[in-house]
């Protein structure tokens, strides 16, 4: 009895009250605020049509969602389980594009089976009146498992038809991605139901899996949809340097371990170098890496001469990174929150036209970002 009392009044936790900090930027002063508090690594956040944020949480395996006034309930039932070692755990969210007449929401995780663990993408209904989750069912799963807990990538983007991307990491398996039989280091393209889409660039070619849309990638963290475009974008962790920009193209190998513009971290040479032919250069990188984590473009009217531009987290560095583009390039970086000294996992923007950041940290945040003035 007292169990279950303990659990009932632990069912919504207040965010605690924090006083807004201001950080300077080039066009803008910003006030930052904390939305909800007491998370546990968060990983990735998305947000649902009345303006609630559906928040995941590595280290422990769960989900979570935040209310509009900060209040975080407790974790959602039914959620499978996670392998929570090294860098897995639970990661990605994502809101189906039909939510208010489905309820559908997909999450990515590591999970465990064959003697290692794997990334696997699940869908399910959120059921928020008792705090659960139906009719859950993976719809996809990263082939071969294998040991060790480095590199699950993971993100989720909907295409504008509705396909849903997913990043897979190598695993730390480097020399087998580019071996196309299996998923290590690619981009995967997948209907809704975890069927494959009959125009995916490998179906029905020897040597390839038929859910691949790229390859050659080494751990991408981060993943959007441009709002012009429509093209996924998505930025990835290289090694000692290298970290990359990249807009996979359908049936693209982009390099990964035969080239890179960073070095091993005992400081040999990767590959061939940073160039070779039938292999497909970054849009952008860093050298000297920022550890890229979450991607956002910003689509709002509350900061208005950042319409169009791209946002990166750092977990290494701890700031924000504000690409502004022309086109498809990478004119100008400006680095903000560099002070706020907390490792920024994930980034959106919100329907309310601000942004907001994930802290990854035990207590975690979600902290949103406005105008000081």
């Amino acid at each position: 009895m007292l169990r279950t009392i303990l659990v009932l009044m632990l069912t919504v936790v207040a965010a605690s009250p924090a006083a807004a900090q201001t950080f300077k930027t080039d066009d803008y002063d910003l006030k930052l605020s904390v939305v909800a508090d007491g998370l546990d690594h968060p990983w990735g956040m998305a947000f649902l049509p009345d303006g609630a944020i559906v928040v995941t949480e590595r280290d422990p395996g769960t989900i979570r969602v935040v209310d509009k006034d900060g209040n975080v309930r407790r974790p959602l039932a039914n959620v499978p389980k996670a392998y929570t070692s090294g860098q897995g755990g639970m990661l990605d969210i994502a809101v189906d594009p039909d939510f208010e007449k489905n309820e559908l929401i997909y999450f990515s995780y590591a999970e465990p089976g064959d003697g290692g663990a794997g990334t696997a993408v699940a869908r399910g209904r959120l059921d928020r009146a008792i705090n659960v989750l139906r009719d859950v069912e993976v719809i996809f799963r990263q082939y071969p498992k294998t040991g060790g807990g480095r590199h699950f990538g993971s993100r989720l983007v909907f295409s504008p038809e509705g396909h849903l991307y997913i990043t897979v990491g190598e695993r730390g398996e480097r020399e087998r991605a580019q071996d196309f039989t299996i998923n290590r280091g690619q981009v995967i393209r997948i209907n809704r139901d975890g069927s494959i889409p009959e125009d995916n660039p490998f179906v029905g070619k020897d040597g390839y899996r038929p859910e691949t849309w790229s390859v050659g990638h080494r751990n991408p963290q981060g993943a959007a949809r441009h709002p012009e475009t429509g093209k996924l974008w998505i930025n990835e962790h290289g090694a000692r340097g290298g970290d990359e920009v990249n807009i996979p193209l359908p049936g693209r190998n982009y390099g990964w371990p035969v080239i890179s513009y960073g070095v091993h971290y005992s400081g040999a040479k990767i590959g061939v170098g940073t160039h070779k032919e039938g292999m497909e250069q970054p849009v952008y990188y860093w050298d000297p890496s920022i550890a890229p984590s979450g991607m956002a473009f910003y689509t709002g009217d509350k900061f208005p001469k950042w319409k169009g531009n791209a946002f990166v987290g750092a977990l290494k560095y701890q700031l924000l990174a504000r690409l502004t583009l022309d086109g498809e390039k990478v004119v100008a970086e400006e680095r903000i929150l560099d002070g706020l000294g907390k490792r920024i996992r994930a980034v959106t923007d919100g329907p309310d036209g601000y942004l907001y950041i994930l802290v990854d940290e035990n207590p975690g945040q979600v902290i949103r970002i406005e105008p000081a003035n």
